[in-house]
C-alpha cells in the first residue's frame, strides 16, 4: 500500500507548489490537547512516524490543537528527509501578529519553513478589512519564505471574494468540512473558477458522527464490490469530488487500510448517486455555532 501512495501523482497548486499526495494525515481535533498542556504525547508522535512509515507525506496541523511539537518531534525521529513532506499548520490563536505566529509555529515544528500555511477561520474577522489585513501578513510571510504556499480554512464564497479584491497572492488552497451531508453548495465550483484547490476534512462524517443517513443504503453496496471498508469509499469519493483529502486515526491497521482508497476510482453514476443522497441530509460537525441549523453554505 505504501508504494501505491507513493507512486500517486502529485497535485499542482495554482502557485506552482506540488502537493505530493492526494490523501494527507491530520493530527488534527481527534488529538487536541486543552489549553496549558505542554505533555508530549507519544501516542501522537508515533501514529505519526507510522503515518510516514506507511507513505503519508502530506501531514496536516495547526497552532489550536497544540500538537505541533509532536509533529516536529515525528518528522525528526522519522528520518524521511524533509523536502519529501509536505507540512501544513495553521494559524487561529494568534491570528492578530502572524509574523510572529508563523516563528512560533516552525521553533515548535522544529522546521525552517512549511509547505502550507493557512488562516484556519475567516471568524476572527468584523470586516472584510480585517480579513484582507490578515491576508496581507499571510503574504508577507510566504515572501520571507517561511511558507512555501498560503491558503485559508473554513472560508465561505463571500470570505473568499474579500481577499482576493486585494490580494497580490491569492489562495492556493481552502480546507472545509466536506462529505455528503455537507457539501457547500456552489463554493467548489467557486474554488475551480478561481484556482483554488479544495481540501476537504472530516470526510467519514456520515458513518462515524452522524450515522444513519441516506447514503447508509449505498456504502456496503459499493464497499462489496470494491472489497474496501465503507470509510474507504467516502474517502474515495470525496477525492472523486476533486478535492485532496485529510483523513487521521492511531491505528497503524486502519491508516493502512484507507491506502486502499487510492487503488480504484468510483463510476461517475456512483459519485453522483453518493453526493445526490447525501442532499436529502444537513449535518454540519464542526462551528455549528456559527451558522443556522439549515445554513449548508
Amino acid at each position: 500500500m505504501a508504494n501505491t501512495l507513493k507512486s500517486m501523482p502529485s497535485i499542482r497548486l495554482s502557485d506552482g507548489i506540488c502537493v505530493p499526495q492526494q490523501l494527507g494525515y491530520g493530527c488534527g481535533t481527534a488529538w487536541y490537547k486543552k489549553e496549558g498542556d505542554t505533555s508530549i504525547n507519544r501516542e501522537l508522535v508515533e501514529s505519526i512516524k507510522n503515518a510516514i512509515r506507511l507513505g503519508y507525506l502530506h501531514l496536516d496541523g495547526a497552532e489550536t490543537y497544540r500538537t505541533e511539537p509532536e509533529l516536529g518531534i515525528a518528522i525528526k525521529e522519522s528520518g524521511v528527509e524533509r523536502d519529501k513532506l509536505f507540512v501544513t499548520t495553521k494559524v487561529s490563536v494568534n491570528i492578530a501578529d502572524i509574523p510572529r505566529a508563523i516563528d512560533a509555529s516552525l521553533e515548535k515544528l522544529q522546521l525552517g519553513y512549511v509547505d502550507l500555511y493557512l488562516i484556519h477561520s475567516p471568524f476572527f474577522a468584523k470586516s472584510n478589512s480585517d480579513l484582507q489585513t490578515a491576508w496581507a501578513a499571510m503574504e508577507q510571510v510566504k515572501a520571507a519564505g517561511k511558507a512555501r504556499s498560503i491558503g485559508v480554512s473554513n472560508f465561505l464564497q463571500s470570505h473568499l471574494e474579500a481577499i482576493l479584491e486585494t490580494a497580490t497572492v491569492p489562495p492556493s488552497i481552502n480546507q472545509i468540512e466536506f462529505h455528503p451531508y455537507l457539501q457547500h453548495g456552489n463554493l467548489l465550483n467557486f474554488h475551480r473558477s478561481q484556482g483554488i484547490q479544495t481540501v476537504s476534512y472530516a470526510p467519514l462524517t456520515p458513518i462515524i458522527r452522524s450515522t444513519g443517513g441516506p447514503v447508509d443504503d449505498l456504502l456496503p453496496h459499493l464497499a462489496k464490490k470494491y472489497a474496501v471498508s465503507e470509510g474507504e469509499i467516502l474517502l474515495r469519493w470525496s477525492m472523486d469530488r476533486g478535492c485532496i483529502t485529510i483523513t487521521t486515526s492511531s491505528k497503524e491497521a486502519r491508516l493502512s487500510s484507507y491506502l486502499r482508497a487510492l487503488t480504484f476510482q468510483l463510476t461517475p453514476r456512483e459519485i453522483d448517486d453518493i453526493s445526490t443522497a447525501g442532499q436529502q441530509k444537513h449535518f454540519r460537525a464542526f462551528w455549528q455555532g456559527k451558522f443556522a441549523s439549515d445554513d449548508r453554505s
